[in-house]
């Protein structure tokens, strides 16, 4: 299973290794989020302090500082006395987040032609990765790399206001993006190939072709998604 800190690492330049423990509720907060995105915790679970504190060897304390934080981000919800909530995905949460994806990534696609080289050679990297992981049937690293794949063409075009809107989508797209490749696990393999297209476009300088090769991934995604979630 990946974990939280392996996320981070395949879209961003490697971090110095830190020996230190990281603070208690850090490591709670970790621990749940990182659940929830692989979907341990599934929407309607109800989390209880005590138990999540025994689970990662902590006071109630940081547990309770940890929730507050993934309350703000939109991933539980808290009732006093009862526990936490896993908030399910919603079918809006699904439509936004889509319709953003597409004004970012279409926009970002058309900038991105004649894309240099070093991104060329950079999204053909996680192409092969994204397939070594579905052959491995390891679908939350697959769901990480393809949103890595889409992030590198969004940070290419240099837009720092764009790139950190787009960064704030990552645990959505994550969440979202792990329900429906177990639900729908021969999607992965329609995914890598529009992923190639993608790639063919930008390499052939044809920003109309990668456009529609985008919008087409992201709809399909859509309308898979939206079919699993009441």
């Amino acid at each position: 299973m990946m974990h939280l800190c392996c996320i981070y690492a395949v879209c961003m330049p490697t971090a110095p290794v830190s020996l230190k423990q990281p603070p208690a509720a850090e490591r709670v907060y970790a621990h749940i989020k990182q659940a929830v995105l692989d979907r341990r915790y599934e929407g309607g679970t109800l989390l209880t302090e005590g138990d999540l504190a025994e689970t990662v060897g902590v006071s109630r304390t940081p547990v309770r500082e940890a929730l507050l934080r993934l309350e703000v981000e939109g991933l539980i919800k808290l009732y006093p006395k009862k526990g936490a909530l896993v908030l399910p995905v919603s079918a809006q949460e699904i439509a936004d987040v889509v319709e953003t994806r597409l004004l970012v990534e279409q926009h970002a696609a058309r900038k991105a032609v004649s894309a240099p080289p070093r991104l060329l050679d950079r999204l053909q990297e996680l192409l092969e990765q994204q397939r070594r992981q579905a052959e491995a049937g390891d679908l939350a690293a697959a769901s990480v790399t393809d949103r890595c794949f889409h992030a590198e063409i969004v940070r290419s075009g240099g837009n720092q206001i764009l790139s950190r809107l787009y960064d704030q989508l990552r645990d959505r797209q994550l969440r979202m993006g792990v329900a429906v490749m177990h639900s729908h696990p021969d999607r992965i393999a329609k995914a890598i190939a529009e992923h190639g297209e993608i790639l063919d476009a930008l390499r052939a300088g044809d920003p109309e072709a990668a456009v529609t090769a985008i919008g087409r991934h992201i709809s399909w995604f859509h309308t898979l998604a939206r079919g699993e979630v009441k």
